[in-house]
């Protein structure tokens, strides 16, 4: 059997360098919600978490195994978000400087976040421009380090750390549910989940329309999207990583996909009746458990809400017809 891009030893030790460092995010239960969804759900609520949502983890995770002449020179990350805000943040503590490239469409609430922890940005059109191509020519350039958005094994084991407290919070969950963008999160928290879970289910989730991981496990081989215009800006992506994709394949039971309006409706549930704020990308999960999406005997499950950045923004589109 080939080789993962990384452990549980791998998270664990990722878990160690997070210590004192990353928040220990809380986890939520609602009696509500229970009752609508006919399960036990917890909610892993890595809105809290420092940055705003999960990328902290790692990024943090990846800029503090640099050497002090790599920190020196600085780190070049591309991210329509939350990750740009988790490298800029982790930089920032490191001492290392920081220059962020996001899409010309980021929501601006992130932009002004990134910005707020002293990164640089550099602004790419999304529509025309490879922000792999575009970050890696700014790093040659300053001779700085890119710290990917989810393909590499310091940020994936750093993601993994999520499941490794969520099953420390919550006994004996039978799923997961965790959105997917490239698949750091899924990836991390899969190998970390069945290291010390074998027989846990695990369920990915994305909008309809950007459902590469969806197509991909289906296919056998990783497909590539147009990109995606779904409101959850953070799975945007148009292919899982190569590193990330063969975790997926191995421990990933299914992608569910829900609609932007499914989304949109858990927001509201989220906010009216849990009082948490998330931003969409983080509702997809609870999106797919409120749809009925997943298998009857699924019947206690941790749902990662992987970030509350919400573009104030949106406040009007949650409420059109609801007022």
């Amino acid at each position: 059997m080939t080789s993962l891009a990384i452990t549980l030893e791998d998270v664990r030790e990722a878990a160690e360098r997070l210590r004192g460092v990353a928040n220990l995010t809380p986890v939520h239960t609602s009696r509500t919600l229970n009752a609508l969804s006919g399960r036990q759900v917890w909610l892993k609520c890595e809105n809290f978490q420092r940055g705003g949502s999960f990328k902290f983890r790692g990024a943090y995770n990846a800029i503090s195994r640099l050497s002090a002449e790599q920190r020196a020179h600085g780190v070049v990350a591309f991210s329509s978000g939350n990750h740009a805000q988790g490298v800029a943040l982790a930089a920032r503590l490191l001492g290392a400087p920081a220059v962020i490239c996001m899409p010309d469409d980021a929501p601006p609430v992130k932009l002004a976040a990134t910005r707020g922890y002293g990164a640089e940005v550099a602004i790419f059109e999304r529509s025309t421009v490879d922000r792999d191509t575009f970050a890696r020519v700014i790093a040659d350039e300053r001779g700085m380090t890119v710290v990917p958005p989810y393909d590499h094994p310091h940020i994936i084991a750093g993601q993994g750390t999520v499941a490794l407290e969520l099953l420390a919070q919550a006994d004996e969950l039978d799923a997961l549910v965790i959105p997917v963008g490239g698949g750091g999160l899924i990836g991390g928290c899969a190998v970390a989940a069945r290291g010390l879970r074998p027989d846990i289910r695990i369920f990915g989730v994305e909008t309809e329309g950007a459902d590469d991981a969806r197509q991909s496990l289906e296919r056998g081989k990783r497909v590539t999207i147009p990109p995606p215009s779904t409101i959850a800006d953070g799975i945007r992506t148009t292919a899982p990583g190569e590193l990330t994709f063969p975790i997926m394949q191995r421990h990933v039971e299914r992608i569910l996909v829900v609609s932007d309006e499914a989304v949109l409706e858990a927001l509201r549930f989220i906010l009216l009746r849990l009082k948490l704020v998330v931003e969409p990308t983080g509702a997809v999960g609870l999106a797919a458990v409120l749809g009925g999406l997943l298998p009857p005997a699924c019947r206690r499950v941790g749902v990662v809400l992987c970030g509350g950045n919400l573009d104030p923004s949106l406040f009007g589109r949650l409420w059109e017809g609801h007022g």
